[in-house]
């Protein structure tokens, strides 16, 4: 089988459910995960289109700064205004970028099986979803955790824990509860930093939760499935 047939034959595999299910028992410090993160052209996954995705792989608690994904895309609806005035991507510079249809499959085979992790991942995954189906037929299989979920089990499980860091944040977006983990971050809204805040924040998450029960795959769903 030449590279890629076998390239296109996993990707069916992925989306077909054939690969190997994630061991729901496993440790959450022995879990493989993708964190990921979309910039987009307006938030109404039926109107508009992805113009970036960044995502970096963790192993357990340890972030791998040499395995990430940063992909710019030129997408197939206008670039509203205020949309770039939050991510500061211009037309100009995704106009000799690839269509999603080009960036899709190599995105999908980077996710593998792993555990997709994000902040409000849900809105991700309507814009990411909508275009695998379209593009492959079927939407990505994988498990899915939501940092903002995370967080709010925390907030109403163990005061302590929220007390050590300076109490309840003011908001629930991504870069209050940055400030709140004193995570720092600069370039708000750049699809591979916002990845790696997500990353640090879920690694906060990570090294806590098993003192307070949650130490399987299956119990971090429970409590941070979108």
């Amino acid at each position: 089988m030449n590279s890629l047939a076998s390239y296109k034959g996993r990707i069916t595999d992925i989306l077909s459910g054939k690969r190997p299910s994630v061991d729901t028992d496993a440790a959450i410090e022995s879990v493989d995960y993708v964190v990921l993160d979309t910039e987009l052209t307006g938030l109404n996954p039926r109107k508009d289109s992805i113009v970036s995705i960044g995502a970096v792989r963790m192993k357990g608690g340890r972030i791998d700064l040499g395995n990430i994904f940063y992909r710019l895309i030129n997408p197939s609806s206008v670039m509203k205004h205020k949309s770039i005035v939050i991510h500061g991507i211009t037309p100009s510079e995704v106009a000799e970028k690839p269509p999603i249809e080009g960036v899709m499959s190599e995105f999908i085979d980077f996710c593998r099986e792993d555990v997709i992790v994000g902040h409000f991942i849900s809105l991700d995954l309507d814009f990411i979803n909508r275009e695998v189906k379209r593009i492959n037929g079927a939407p990505l299989k994988n498990q899915v955790v939501d940092t903002c979920n995370i967080h709010e089990w925390i907030r109403f499980n163990d005061g302590d824990f929220s007390r050590h860091y300076g109490g309840l944040a003011e908001e629930l977006n991504l870069f209050s509860l940055a400030k709140k983990y004193r995570i720092p971050f600069s370039n708000a809204h750049n699809a591979i930093n916002d990845a790696f805040v997500t990353a640090q924040l879920f690694q906060r998450f990570l090294s806590f939760l098993p003192r307070f029960g949650v130490k399987t795959l299956k119990d971090l769903l429970q409590i941070g499935k979108p």
